[in-house]
C-alpha cells in the first residue's frame, strides 16, 4: 500500500489537514503526517515539530517559549530540507502533500525541493498564481492554487483540497511500469536563435545511442541544468548556448545566477561548451525596457520579449567570465567558438550581426583561456550550421568515451 506525507503546520490548520487525511486514506492510501508548525499540534503527528527543528540542529521549544514565529519558520524550514529527504530515504512515504500560506509553502517546500526528481509533491498554496520561483526552484513541484486561504472547511476549500488528494494518489496509483533503456544522458542547452544547431546535434547524438535532455536557456533552464549535473544525473553536457551570462552581466530578465556553467567541470563531467547568443540580452515587452537601454540596438523577438545586443564592452567581459569559469574544470573540457555567428540573429544582414563585438568576445576567449584545461576549437560557419553542430556532437561523444 502506497504511503502519502502530509506535511504542514497542524497548529494552525489542524481540522483542514485531519480532513485530507480522511480523504486520501479512504482512497485505500496509507498517510504519514509531519508537522511543521511553530507551535503545538491540534493533532498527534508521526513526526513532530521538535523532530523538525532537531534536523536543524535547533530546540524549537526555546523558539516557541519566546513566541518569535519568524525565527521558528527558518528553523522548520532549514529541518525540513534534512529530514524530508531522509524519511524518503528510509521508506517511509511515496508522495508528499501540503497546504498553507507563504510561510507554509516556504517552510515545506524548503523539505520538497530535497526530494529526488519524479518523487510525486504537490503543494496546495495561496502564492500558487504568483512568482513561485523562490519556492519551486528546479524541482518538479506541483503548484496547486488554493483559491481560497486555506483557513477553514467550506464549499470551496473542501474541493479544492479533495481534488488535490485525489492528483496525487492517482500520481502513486498509476506509476508507468514500462521499463526504459538505460542510455548515456547528455544535457544540451537551447534557446530559440539556436534551435537549429541543437536539433542538428539531439539528433546526430541520438541516432548514436545517446538521450538528449535540452534546456531552454531562460535562467531556471540552466539552474535546473546545473542542479541534475550536480545531482549526478548527467553523463555528458553540450552546453552551447551560453546566452544567460549576458543576462547575470547587463541585468536582463532570463539570468541563471553566478554559478552557472560551474557545475560540469566541478563534477568532471565531459563538456563541450559555445558562445550561443551571447549577443542578446533578454527583457520583456518593449515598453519594460529600462530607460537607460533605450538608445541600445533592440529587437521585437516577440510581443513579450525584446533582445538588446551586446556591445564591445560587455562581450570583453562576457569572454572573461567564461574563460575563468572554464579554466577551473577539473574535467575534460572543450570551448568551441562559430567565427560567422552566435545566434540567428548574429550573421551578416541580420538585426544583430556584430563584426566588432564578436571579434572582442573570441580575442578575449583565445588570450584567456588556459590551454593546459580547456581545448580550443574554431569553425569558419555560423552556430546554426549543421557542420558546427555535428563537429561538437562528436567532439562530446569522443571525451564521453575517454572517461
Amino acid at each position: 500500500m502506497k504511503t502519502i506525507a502530509i506535511a504542514g503546520t497542524f497548529d494552525t490548520k489542524g481540522a483542514e489537514f485531519l480532513y485530507v487525511k480522511s480523504v486520501i486514506e479512504s482512497l485505500g492510501l496509507k498517510t504519514f503526517t509531519i508537522h511543521s508548525g511553530v507551535f503545538e499540534p491540534m493533532f498527534t503527528p508521526d513526526v513532530t515539530n521538535i523532530e523538525v527543528a532537531g534536523a536543524a540542529g535547533a530546540d524549537l521549544r526555546e523558539i516557541a517559549a519566546r513566541k518569535d514565529r519568524s525565527a521558528g519558520t527558518a528553523v522548520l524550514a532549514q529541518g525540513m530540507e534534512q529530514i524530508v529527504p531522509k524519511l524518503y530515504a528510509e521508506g517511509k512515504f511515496d508522495a508528499i502533500l501540503s497546504f498553507g500560506g507563504t510561510g507554509g509553502t516556504s517552510i515545506v517546500t524548503a523539505g520538497m525541493r530535497a526530494l529526488p526528481i519524479g518523487v510525486p509533491k504537490l503543494m496546495v498554496s495561496t502564492v500558487a498564481s504568483g512568482n513561485t520561483a523562490p519556492y519551486v526552484g528546479t524541482s518538479d513541484i506541483i503548484m496547486f492554487p488554493s483559491i481560497v486561504d486555506v483557513s477553514g472547511l467550506n464549499s470551496f476549500s473542501t474541493k479544492i483540497f479533495t481534488n488535490a488528494a485525489h492528483a496525487i494518489a492517482g500520481m502513486v496509483k498509476f506509476e508507468s511500469a514500462a521499463p526504459m533503456d538505460k542510455k548515456p544522458l547528455i544535457a544540451a542547452t537551447m534557446f530559440g536563435v539556436t534551435t537549429p544547431c541543437i536539433d542538428y546535434a539531439r539528433e546526430h547524438l541520438e541516432s548514436h545511442g545517446y538521450e538528449v535532455l535540452v534546456f531552454h536557456a531562460t535562467g531556471t533552464g540552466g539552474r535546473t541544468m546545473e542542479s541534475l549535473i550536480e545531482a549526478g544525473f548527467i553523463d555528458g553536457v553540450l552546453d552551447l548556448t551560453t546566452t544567460e551570462w549576458c543576462d547575470e552581466l547587463v541585468g536582463g530578465v532570463l539570468a541563471a545566477g553566478p554559478n552557472r556553467l560551474e557545475a560540469a567541470g566541478r563534477c568532471k563531467v565531459p563538456q563541450v561548451v559555445s558562445t550561443g547568443a551571447l549577443d542578446m540580452v533578454n527583457f520583456g515587452p518593449y515598453d519594460t525596457v529600462p530607460e537607460a537601454f533605450r538608445g541600445r540596438n533592440l529587437y521585437k523577438h516577440n510581443p513579450s520579449v525584446t533582445l538588446m545586443r551586446t556591445t564591445v564592452e560587455e562581450n570583453r567581459q562576457l569572454g572573461g567570465i567564461l574563460a575563468d569559469k572554464l579554466n577551473s574544470s577539473q574535467g575534460p573540457t572543450v570551448l568551441m567558438l562559430p567565427l560567422k555567428g552566435v545566434s540567428m540573429l548574429d550573421v551578416e544582414g541580420e538585426a544583430f550581426h556584430g563584426t566588432e563585438e564578436d571579434k572582442m568576445l573570441f580575442d578575449t576567449l583565445r588570450q584567456r583561456i588556459d590551454r593546459g584545461t580547456v581545448e580550443l576549437i574554431e569553425m569558419n560557419t555560423d552556430i546554426n550550421d549543421q557542420a558546427f553542430a555535428v563537429a561538437a556532437a562528436d567532439k562530446l561523444m569522443e571525451l564521453m568515451k575517454r572517461q
